[in-house]
């Protein structure tokens, strides 16, 4: 005998919990299951974490512009100790925050590690469960290269645990986690160096963004080893680490060596084969266009599917899974076109749409629109760093189908124009808003 629930939700990451309250709401028995703590990825070793300390080497690069602006002021090393005891208080009360949420809503949690055994029966502490409808939201872990060495390393996860600032670090990798590791050190007083398999970071980024970042990682100190491809890890018997290249170049020493390479999904010992729950090569779960797997009432939403890895579309999907399954909208499902985001590199970048090259090979008919300029912030300042801006348009019309930014402030500006976007703004229509001066988002309605 085992006990049955309308909506049995694995994972109590983002995605997990949004869905796990929605379908609570519409009056039904759920049971989240958990193995590790509610939240997530993005609560305890993602967005809101990482946003802190964004945060942080951000004040500190302002203490460092501050003399510019007549104010007497100097960056004291970051006491780092201070720092992480009030992020992790921080991050400790959002937790309860969520335990709090889904007791009140109704939502059962079960802390363990979940099994299929059946399609739609799950194990979890020697005790069985069986749904209706069964949600895997598993998420994702970050990925170790296969190189000797590799266990010296730490990932993004283990970011959050250093209780000391390192002096000398290498980040390895060429996406959102490695860029925005690589600024964070860099402004809390770390000597950096950043190593990317390719020419470039930020893959599936605009090219103006790419190389723009490229030079504020100059002006901000960095190192970028370009087209690196790594060898082996090598730690001396003080533990300082260097990291060695396929041709043999020799980088450090480091105190430090991050793995920032990507993310892989956590599906393994889920037991998806009893299930009948199919995946593709790279282990991630095969979802349609409704979130639903090659099970029959077995869905997913969120890293875990290898689509836009960002919380809020897992939130997104995992609310409009429930609402089709439970709220009467039997055609509710997400948009996965023109999802805007953020970098939270130094300085960010916010991106909506298609890029430039990727709307050529779309449309072909394609206007672009651009502008590169300081910043009003920076206008006293020695160290000046500039920001871009790029509208991309396509047809008579011009209907506006990539925004992107690099710049301060970018983070905050995305959000509003990709609503424009999304309502398909046209670039007649940016002209015809009036600018707001002087800010860095006017320069979006006043390009010619």
């Amino acid at each position: 005998m085992h006990e049955r629930v309308d909506y049995l939700v694995i994972g109590g990451g983002s995605g997990g919990v949004a869905s796990a309250r929605r379908a609570a709401s519409y009056g039904k028995k759920v049971v989240l299951i958990e193995a590790n703590k509610v939240g997530g990825t993005c609560v305890h070793v993602g967005c809101v974490p990482k946003k802190l300390m964004w945060t942080a080497a951000s004040i500190a690069h302002a203490i460092s512009e501050a003399p510019s602006f007549g104010i007497d002021a100097t960056a004291p090393p970051v006491k780092w100790a201070e720092l992480v005891a009030a992020r992790d208080a921080y991050i400790g009360r959002l937790e309860r925050i969520y335990l709090d949420n889904l007791q009140r809503e109704g939502v059962t949690v079960v802390r363990g590690l979940a099994r299929f055994v059946e399609p739609r029966i799950v194990e979890v502490n020697g005790a069985r469960l069986s749904a209706e409808h069964v949600l895997i939201a598993t998420g994702g872990r970050p990925r170790v290269p296969d190189v000797p060495g590799a266990e010296h390393g730490i990932t993004s996860d283990g970011f959050f645990e250093l209780t000391a600032r390192p002096e000398r670090v290498g980040v390895v990798g060429g996406g959102y986690v490695a860029v925005e590791l690589a600024g964070i050190f860099r402004a809390l007083g770390s000597e950096v160096t950043l190593f990317a398999r390719r020419e470039h970071t930020l893959d599936g980024f605009d090219a103006m963004i790419r190389d723009q970042l490229t030079e504020h990682f100059q002006q901000n100190g960095i190192l970028f080893q370009r087209k690196h491809r790594l060898k082996v890890v090598e730690r001396a018997v003080n533990g300082d680490l260097t990291v060695v290249a396929n041709d043999g170049t020799r980088h450090g020493p480091f105190d430090t060596l991050v793995w920032a390479i990507g993310r892989e999904p956590n599906t393994n010992g889920l037991g998806l084969d009893d299930a009948g729950v199919e995946t593709d090569d790279a282990g991630n779960v095969v979802v349609d266009a409704f979130q639903n797997t090659s099970a029959s009432n077995v869905y997913s939403v969120g890293d875990v599917t290898g689509k836009v890895a960002l919380t809020p579309v897992a939130i997104a999907a995992g609310r409009k899974l429930s609402d089709r399954l439970f709220g009467g909208q039997p055609d509710a499902k997400l948009d996965y076109d023109d999802v805007a985001t953020v970098v939270f590199s130094h300085p960010p970048i916010g991106a909506v749409g298609l890029t430039e090259e990727a709307a050529v090979r779309r449309f072909g008919d394609v206007k672009v629109y651009g502008v590169r300029f300081t910043d009003l912030h920076y206008a006293l300042a020695t160290n000046k760093f500039k920001t871009s801006v790029k509208l991309v348009t396509t047809g008579k019309e011009e209907r506006i189908v990539g925004i992107h930014v690099i710049g301060l402030g970018a983070d905050e500006m995305i959000q509003g124009f990709a609503v424009a976007l999304k309502m398909g703004a046209t670039k007649a229509d940016f002209d015809r808003t009036v600018a707001i001066h002087p800010t860095a988002s006017e320069e979006l309605v006043t390009l010619k």
